[in-house]
């Protein structure tokens, strides 16, 4: 039996590979993408962008980055805040395309640790979780509040207004009512509607 690509990625060693911050490890991005398609030439990568066409998203106060990466077929989604050098989250008033940037990169780097890759470097950022930033704990539990829960009708009207924007008409993009819609399906509604702009 052909060894689990899991398996054969996690035992790669990241040592003299990763640099501190903080409480943080990070592992450089360049040489993970590399290694990755040393081993799999035909892995992929996706920034996902919001309906407007950028590389963040936001819900007014800070922001986020949501990437994935792909490997035999299989993606790992990862979605990371945008934070400053305290590893706090930046308010949305004052992110920069730097911020952004880095961000990305390290979100890149966590999807493929997601494959196995330096996956155990991040070990410290999940056990113990009071080693964790209280902005990172927050995003995540507020991640997936919003994944399970229906959306706003702030929301409603935002995917009502992007599609009026595109020409198209609700039910002809939504298989069923916006107010049953959940935080995860926005995010990939809005990013449907994006891609279903660019084809034009």
């Amino acid at each position: 039996m052909a060894e689990n690509y899991f398996v054969e990625l996690n035992k790669i060693d990241v040592t003299g590979k990763t640099e501190k911050k903080g409480n943080l490890t990070y592992l450089s991005w360049a040489w993970a993408w590399g290694e990755l398609k040393k081993k799999h030439p035909d892995a992929t990568y996706t920034i996902y962008e919001n309906a407007d066409g950028f590389f963040y998203h936001t819900d007014g106060k800070t922001c986020w980055v949501k990437t994935g990466v792909t490997v035999n077929g299989i993606e790992h989604i990862e979605y990371l805040p945008v934070m400053d050098f305290r590893n706090n989250s930046i308010s949305a008033d004052k992110v920069t395309s730097t911020d952004v940037n880095k961000t990305i990169q390290r979100s890149l780097t966590k999807a493929v640790a997601r494959h196995g890759l330096g996956l155990y470097i991040y070990a410290g950022e999940d056990l113990p979780e009071d080693l964790r930033s209280e902005d990172e704990k927050k995003f995540d539990e507020k991640t997936e509040k919003l994944k399970k829960s229906t959306i706003s009708e702030k929301d409603q009207q935002t995917l009502r207004g992007v599609c009026e924007k595109k020409g198209l008409k609700v039910e002809q993009v939504f298989t069923k009512p916006l107010n049953e819609l959940t935080g995860e399906e926005y995010v990939q509604a809005l990013q449907k509607l994006s891609e279903l702009g660019k084809k034009k």
